[in-house]
């Protein structure tokens, strides 16, 4: 197989606010496997990231021995791929599970041996901002039929409560997510709830640091909300880790390294009672497309990192409204949005 790869930049729409920075844009690089029939692509996606130690230059260098080593159908990639960062295996992955998905004229959930729903509901994010600003954020989702919102936060306690209670009342028949993105201790996320008590709170993402066990286990313990695991999840091993510290986790294809690892721990998790939520970054509908694939493994999908950009130069999910509807043809079922606007 013949591994290529090209770069472009993605533009969000506005800059988007989490606990940890604020970003505008950031690179994406696109990969392409093919085999013997070059009317067989595959296809993948690895976006840059400073918080996850991610440069243009180190995705394109693994790569560069990643191309080294493509045998037929992928067979000689696991123990190159192993040693790579989790998101660079994570595209290469995609590209190499397309590739054997459409050769066999079948979806990646086919291809999974997992169905795949005609309508996938998913969350849609809303960044730091004000009060005010969130709250027509919200409302504006709201009017676009979402239910789900996930809202960011940080440390604040006073303004985590204002936030939540501004986008609470802009988008009264939406459930909350409320992600900290681990700014909280275990005293103030309890302030926080105790300051939105009766808000539409469904669950809590990661509100402590990860190493903080100690902390999530006495918050878990005073309050019957849902605890995601996201930043402490990166492994299949790491489950083992999470007895009494979380009731969901948030696997991440670029976390965790693709879509054949993220299967096998979303089927772990359920085996240790634990619920699933497919998580993503800010990318393109390439970047998100394989994780659509496990939907019906998943109690929740935030699955909306392509909305945030002012052009996703792929299309084929939707997803505006809160709900992505995914076409079920061969492969990831994605498409270059050239190929639907030839201008």
């Amino acid at each position: 197989m013949r591994l290529t790869w090209s770069v472009s930049t993605l533009e969000l729409t506005q800059p988007f606010r989490i606990s940890r920075g604020v970003m505008a844009s950031r690179a994406a690089v696109t990969i392409t496997l093919v085999g013997a029939d070059p009317t067989i692509v595959g296809r993948g996606e690895v976006v840059t990231s400073p918080y996850a130690d991610l440069s243009l230059d180190r995705i394109e260098a693994q790569l560069a021995v990643i191309h080294g080593h493509c045998g037929d159908d992928g067979a000689d990639l696991d123990p190159v791929l192993a040693e790579v960062h989790p998101a660079v295996a994570a595209a290469v992955w995609s590209a190499v599970a397309e590739h054997r998905a459409r050769a066999g004229g079948r979806s990646l959930a086919a291809h999974l041996g997992v169905p795949l729903p005609d309508t996938v509901p998913i969350s849609r994010t809303v960044g730091i901002g004000t009060p005010r600003s969130m709250a027509v954020e919200a409302a504006r989702l709201a009017a676009d039929g979402v239910r789900l919102l996930k809202v960011k936060t940080d440390a604040d306690r006073t303004e985590s409560a204002r936030r939540l209670a501004a986008v609470a009342a802009a988008a009264p028949a939406a459930e909350l997510i409320v992600d900290p993105n681990e700014a909280w201790t275990a005293a103030s996320a309890l302030g926080v709830l105790a300051d939105t008590q009766g808000l539409p709170v469904t669950a809590l993402e990661q509100p402590l640091p990860a190493g903080d066990r100690d902390g999530t286990r006495e918050l878990r313990s005073r309050t019957d909300i849902p605890l995601i695991a996201d930043e402490a999840v990166h492994t299949l091993t790491d489950l083992d880790r999470l007895d009494g510290l979380a009731d969901v986790v948030n696997i991440k294809l670029p976390k965790c390294g693709g879509i054949y690892r993220a299967q096998e721990i979303a089927i772990a998790a359920g085996e240790r009672g634990l619920e699933v939520m497919l998580g993503c970054l800010v990318c393109s509908s390439l970047g998100i497309a394989p994780a659509v694939h496990l939907a019906s493994l998943a109690r929740w999908c935030d699955l909306d990192g392509h909305l945030l950009l002012a052009r996703d130069p792929w299309t084929g999910l939707g997803g505006e409204d809160g709900v992505l509807r995914p076409s079920g043809v061969a492969g990831l079922g994605v498409r270059r949005r050239e190929e639907d606007d030839p201008r």
